[in-house]
Formats: structure tokens, sequence, C-alpha cells
């Protein structure tokens, strides 16, 4: 096994080759589950910039499978990265936005933060949780110039399906053995295959990010479009099925 420190400084031969050398590029070892490692790249953005004007919340994994195997452990690790880890960030950034009384806050949500699906609980639980959390922040923050986006992409051709994002259940129970089947083959053969450009995505959050009244949340790609309305409907759906039983339950009148 690679020393941790080798491979942190392959990432950044990677990532200057990628990107090529520019004053305007700064690259840190950041592990958004690690408080400390939040708190230290933040400090090292503003020692080198002097400010911080946009954050992305965008790292993520995948650990799928049918919740009943699903291990504990692999439950925390999806929440720790996906949910907590962006939390850590911005908990260290905010300080610097607020004394700046400026700031943006672009948080990757995804369609799974709209509807559950089968195979997905730990994922979407973790969206669902990070759609709560932008929410409920917006409105604690906005007095100080601080805006959120939250973005619900579809399915774009990142390296989140790849080997090394995505994780299966470790356990296996007889019942679900035929639908876990195809699920795998399901997720596995969706890699490389999706629609969604992730360079056309980057360049509408640039777009967005840069007009003067920024939406609070961005629905991208054709078939998000598609979930968030059928989620929309559901909802509506759900409300109007029970309403007069819903709006009968307060205390009677004395």
């Amino acid at each position: 096994m690679r020393h941790k420190t080798s491979q942190v400084a392959e990432v950044r031969v990677d990532l200057t080759e990628a990107l090529g050398k520019s004053v305007n590029l700064l690259i840190v070892k950041l592990d958004i589950t690690e408080p400390a490692d939040a708190e230290a790249a933040v400090l090292a953005a503003v020692d080198n910039f002097g400010r911080i004007d946009v954050l992305v919340n965008n790292a993520a994994n995948f650990y799928a499978g049918f919740f009943e195997e699903l291990t504990p452990e692999q439950m925390e690790r999806q929440l720790s990265t996906s949910l907590i880890g962006p939390m850590n960030v911005t908990r260290e950034v905010l300080p610097v936005m607020r004394k700046q009384r400026s700031g943006l806050i672009i948080t990757i949500s995804s369609t799974a933060g709209l509807i559950g699906f089968e195979f997905g609980t730990a994922y979407a639980a973790s969206k669902f949780g990070l759609e709560g959390w932008m929410q409920s922040l917006q409105p604690e923050i906005e007095s100080f110039g601080i805006d959120t986006i939250t973005v619900n992409p579809g399915f774009f051709r990142t390296e989140l399906l790849t080997e090394e994002s995505t994780k299966f259940a470790e356990r296996t129970i007889e019942d679900y053995n035929e639908r876990r089947t195809k699920q795998m083959e399901l997720w596995k053969g969706h890699n490389g295959q999706q629609s969604g450009d992730p360079a056309k995505l980057a360049q509408a959050l640039i777009t967005i990010s840069s007009q003067e009244k920024t939406p609070r949340r961005f629905i991208a790609g054709a078939d998000a479009v598609g979930t968030a309305e059928k989620a929309a409907a559901t909802l509506q759906q759900q409300t109007d099925t029970y309403r007069e039983l819903s709006s009968s339950l307060a205390y009677d009148k004395s």
C-alpha cells in the first residue's frame, strides 16, 4: 500500500498537469470527513487569495444496496462523506464569508434529494439531509449577504458510478437475491453511459452564479426536470387525497 502522503503528492501532480499552473490555482489536501483538514484548507485559501467568494460542495460517494443489507458502518460512511463532510467545510468557510458580508455556497444534491429509489436508501438519505440543511441554513445567513444554491443533477457522466466511488452492500439476504442481481447490473451498466455532460453543468453553474439574483435551486438535466415534476405532482396528490382529514386535526374551540 502506498503511503498517504505519496498519494496526495500524486494527486497534486495530476491536477497541475490537467489544469496547468496559475496564480489563481491553489491545490491543497482536503479530506472533508476530517474537520481539521477543512480548517487547514480554508486557512490556506484565505492566506493565498485573501477571501473566499464561492464554495462548491461537490464531494460524494455511493453506497448502493438494500437497506437491510447495508451495514451501519456503510451507512455512516455514506453520511460522513455526502452530508457531514460538506457541513465540515461550510462551517469553516462561513466565518470568512460573514466577515466579508458576501459569499455564495453551491451544494450539489441530486434528484435523489427529491425522490427516493430502490437500492438507494443510503445515498438518498444523505441527499435528503442536504436538502433540509440548505433550506434551513439560507435564512440563517442571508442577512450577512451570503446566498445558497442547491443543485439537483440527474445522471451526469462523472466518476460517481465507477468502482472507486460506488460500493455495494457487504452482506446478502436471500430474499433480495434476484432483485439485487438486477439492480447491480443496472447500476454498473449506467457507468459511462450517463446522458449529462459535466462540463456543460459546470458552465451552467458559472452562468447562474454570476446572476445578480441567484436562484435557491437549480434542477440540472432534462431527466432531472422530469423527476422534479414527478416529485411535485406526487406531493400535490398526497396533499389533496387527505386534505379534509388533515385540516380537521386542530383542537376544538371551547
